[in-house]
């Protein structure tokens, strides 16, 4: 039986983690010590390796939860819908890159506009496109686009 700090200490991750995971329900202490102690076994270790890994790997603490609902019970589920799971994380890990590609290009654009000298920024012109709301008219046009193109 380990406590939480050597479970912490095999799995790399902290104590407070360990307990946040299990408040989500996706861990649970085997046992506790009438002074309330935690206690877990190579199970609960093993259990946490796969909650860090899924974490790891981008899933949410609700997929997680979906996923291991699978794990203790593989006979009664079918690999679909852990692909449904993953190819849902991956579409929105699709999108949220795009929107960080148009971010990115919209920060490429404002300081190429930008001549970046020492004087004061009266006249900045990434300070005026801010101001002037110049961004979010250019990234309305960019979603319109990509929306378009995905139609």
């Amino acid at each position: 039986m380990l406590k939480i700090s050597e479970l912490s200490e095999k799995t790399g991750l902290t104590a407070h983690t360990l307990r946040y995971y299990e408040k989500h329900g996706l861990i649970n202490a085997s046992n506790r010590s009438e002074a309330g102690y935690r206690f877990y076994t190579d199970s609960d270790v093993r259990r946490v390796q796969f909650v860090k890994t899924a974490r790891n790997t981008g899933f949410s603490l609700e997929d997680i939860g979906q996923l291991l609902s699978i794990r203790v019970d593989k006979l009664s589920h079918s690999c679909q819908e852990v692909t449904d799971i993953t190819r849902k994380k991956l579409d929105e890990v699709s999108a949220k890159l795009t929107e960080l590609q148009s971010m990115q290009q919209t920060l490429q654009l404002l300081l190429e506009s930008c001549c970046g000298g020492p004087e004061n920024a009266t006249h900045c012109s990434i300070m005026e496109a801010l101001d002037a709301g110049l961004l979010l008219d250019r990234e309305a046009a960019s979603r319109t686009e990509q929306q378009g193109e995905t139609k």
